[in-house]
């Protein structure tokens, strides 16, 4: 490893960890400020980050990053500021009979610095997001962004320099090599997003110094449809689903699992709604491109794979762009080795599979890894509520796509090869602090009986205990 870049990142670590213990429970007014700072921050630069966005991704669509990097951010950090005297409030637990008059407490502390690794695809949120969490919980913070959106990363680089002191928050940029050495830090908590692959690599890294890690990786998240769906409701909300960030996401529906005689209507419908929320793809504003040359060709190559396997593809339009945006397609009668059924999509494809029973479909669900999303579409609440006790995923949305990453209070995160550990609002607070549990014991504690040398009282209160616990 480079001497001089290990070097700067040591020095990055050590000196928050200097500032953190001058200051190792700030007050809620600092908190508050920082919390403020960062709000102010995203609110007077989120055109300029847009920007930057669209400028990495070759196009994006600036209304998807307003909603998504910009407004998620905003909406994260005054939850956190309507709630945070409350979080950082001791709780009072409760104490058993037999240890009464003393009483327990739960103290929450936070952890030190928090290293926070940012992927691509959301790059502003992803990283923003969960320094929320770190900051109102008392942290220090570096954040590692990808080296796939420069423009994104350096001025989101420039912009947390001119807000906070380096010794709060810092942005390290740099390409993969940075990052590696990044991961292998010994950080009190480490926060990483990202594909599966590399998250075992990260946990490996992390495990050397015992450091925690929250993992919030991918898979292949499925939307099950039920035969008492709605289905010009269901396709609409599909579409949006699939095509928000040209598929870009990491809890976009991967592959849907349909009832064998609805996959056919089900699919011109969602194709119709997807035309018409693009009637075009090349030129047109709302529609994303694929982050890069490397990741257009792999999902070209998905495409390919299946077809030649025999899979029936079914592209919303006729045109070719000669840019990045990608024409999307379903795909209809997929053999179970294409490619596209083993790996996580990433954009504007959707394989569809029929099913006779839904015993079938989950069947299917969990013979693989558990997903970090789920969705069912239906009316009948028995059969949704069967799916939800016969499955294990991340999170869920019933009826829709996407939205349960927005809930500020519930968490988010995966399970298996989808995750561990979770964050937003109070959740996110709770993963970067220490709940330490403190036993106040009373002057009139009984305890003292229980002492050596040990006798028939001893005896008597010993079986008392047993009675009343």
């Amino acid at each position: 490893m480079d001497t001089a870049l290990q070097e700067r990142l040591h020095l990055a670590l050590t000196a928050q960890r200097r500032a953190f213990d001058a200051e190792r429970m700030p007050s809620y007014a600092v908190r508050r400020d920082r919390l403020e700072r960062l709000l102010n921050m995203t609110r007077q630069h989120g055109e300029a980050l847009a920007a930057a966005m669209a400028q990495d991704f070759g196009h994006r669509a600036r209304q998807e990053s307003l909603l998504a990097d910009i407004f998620t951010v905003e909406a994260g950090a005054r939850h956190a500021l309507k709630h945070l005297r409350a979080w950082m409030k001791p709780r009072r637990v409760a104490t058993p009979l037999h240890f009464l008059p003393g009483r327990n407490v739960l103290m929450r502390q936070p952890l030190g610095v928090v290293g926070v690794v940012a992927p691509w695809n959301y790059p502003y949120y992803l990283a923003m997001e969960p320094a929320v969490a770190a900051l109102a919980a008392g942290n220090r913070v570096l954040i590692k962004p990808s080296e796939l959106t420069p423009a994104t990363s350096e001025l989101m680089a420039r912009l947390v320099a001119e807000h906070f002191k380096p010794e709060e928050m810092l942005v390290i940029t740099g390409d993969a090599e940075v990052g590696k050495a990044f991961t292998q830090l010994p950080f009190d908590h480490l926060f990483f997003t990202g594909s599966t692959a590399v998250g075992r690599h990260v946990a490996q890294a992390a495990a050397k110094n015992l450091t925690p890690v929250t993992l919030e990786l991918g898979g292949k998240s499925p939307a099950i449809v039920d035969r008492s769906c709605d289905l010009a409701l269901t396709a609409s909300r599909l579409a949006f689903g699939k095509l928000f960030n040209a598929g870009q996401t990491c809890v976009a529906p991967d592959y849907l699992l349909v009832p064998r005689e609805l996959v056919e209507p089900l699919a011109q419908q969602i194709l119709a709604e997807m035309r018409r929320m693009y009637p075009r793809i090349a030129g047109n504003a709302d529609y994303t491109s694929i982050a890069t040359p490397r990741h257009h060709a792999r999902l070209q190559g998905l495409i390919a794979d299946a077809a030649q396997r025999g899979a029936r593809v079914l592209r919303t339009h006729d045109e070719q762009p000669d840019d990045r945006r990608l024409v999307p397609a379903l795909l209809l009668d997929v053999p179970a080795d294409a490619t596209v059924m083993q790996e996580e999509i990433f954009g504007p494809l959707l394989p569809v599979v029929g099913y006779d029973k839904v015993d079938d479909a989950l069947a299917h669900i969990n013979a693989g890894d558990r997903p970090l999303a789920l969705y069912w579409f239906g009316q009948d609440s028995a059969a949704r509520d069967h799916v939800m006790a016969q499955t294990h995923a991340g999170g869920v949305t019933v009826n829709d796509c996407l939205w349960h990453l927005g809930q500020e209070d519930q968490p988010f995160g995966g399970v298996g090869a989808s995750g561990m550990g979770s964050y937003h609002g109070e959740w996110g607070f709770r993963t970067f602090s220490k709940e330490k549990p403190l036993f106040i014991q009373s002057r009139f504690a009984g305890t003292k009986l229980f002492q050596p040398p040990y006798g028939p009282t001893f005896e008597r209160l010993l079986g008392l205990l047993k009675k009343i616990v």
